[in-house]
């Protein structure tokens, strides 16, 4: 068994999601708001998607990423909203282990992928902006290829590593997980033996995927913001600062509340507070992103 001694304790084979079934009588409301943002956020992207594909005039570097962040939130949003939907409709909120590991692999995978994927795509801008001489040398076919495969690769290899660590681990009761999905702070929490190491090592992986890019996004773009500001036109300059911060805010909000939930220390006041933070990464970003970057 994973990370030493292991408490003598009945093994669970299923998990209860509570989701937030805290606030009944929220629930009618609450499967017509996610009902209205999920059909939103697939509907969104995947008209960027087609779009993108389909108008000769848009295959271009910047439209390329765009295309890619588009599917990855389409498949990104449907890993959690229809689970969420139909236990909302059914009542059952079962889940067993490994589907539960499983959900976790591929929203994991597809969290990871866009951090790596927003990164590529603020450095493009860098480069359309601050940078336009190089723009061509760097951002050709080739090069595009290899940036969009080194993000899915590194989404789905960490993730790999992440679950592999959980699934040595043995769970225990209390089987209720205190989320709307299979996240790892609340699940690792069920395990039966010391899961010291497995945090440990989950923990550099987050703060590896998550702080540099976050970083290096903040500065890409505040590097355009310096250029945009040299502008001599007027109204060029404020469209540009428009959707620079327009960009800003969702690479902030997705960013940030990762960070929060996997990073930083919390106290308890604040882990009360991580499924409301889990909200704006897996619903409130991929909602923004087809109306900010389209």
């Amino acid at each position: 068994m994973a990370n030493g001694e292991c408490r003598n304790k009945t093994v669970i084979t299923t998990f209860l999601l509570l989701e937030f079934g805290n606030i009944p009588e929220m629930q009618s409301f609450l499967f017509l708001l996610f009902l209205v943002i999920y059909v939103v956020t697939v509907i969104g992207n995947i008209l960027i998607f087609v779009l993108v594909v389909a108008d000769r005039h848009l295959h271009k570097p910047m439209y390329f990423f765009l295309c890619n962040l588009s599917c990855l939130e389409t498949c990104y949003s449907s890993t959690i909203l229809p689970r969420m939907l139909s236990s909302f409709l059914t009542g059952d909120k079962s889940i067993s282990i490994g589907s539960c590991i499983t959900q976790f692999y591929f929203f994991g995978s597809l969290a990871v992928t866009e951090s790596f994927l927003l990164l590529v795509m603020s450095y493009d801008r860098y480069l359309a902006v601050c940078k336009p001489f190089h723009y061509r040398a760097v951002m050709n076919s080739r090069y595009c290829l290899q940036f969009v495969a080194w993000s899915w690769m590194n989404g789905f290899l960490v993730m790999a590593i992440s679950c592999f660590l959980i699934s040595q681990h043995s769970f225990c009761g209390p089987k209720i997980i205190d989320h709307f999905f299979c996240d790892f702070i609340p699940v690792i929490k069920l395990s039966c033996c010391d899961t010291s190491l497995t945090e440990m090592l989950v923990f550099i992986l987050s703060s590896v995927c998550a702080l540099p890019p976050f970083l290096l996004t903040l500065v890409s773009y505040m590097c355009v913001i310096t250029t945009v500001l040299r502008m001599s036109s007027t109204t060029g300059m404020q469209k540009a600062l428009s959707t620079c911060f327009s960009h800003l805010i969702v690479n902030t909000v997705f960013y940030g509340s990762l960070i929060m939930v996997y990073v930083l220390p919390k106290p308890k006041t604040l882990r009360a507070l991580n499924k409301v933070f889990s909200v704006f990464y897996t619903v409130v970003a991929p909602l923004l992103n087809p109306f900010i970057y389209s």
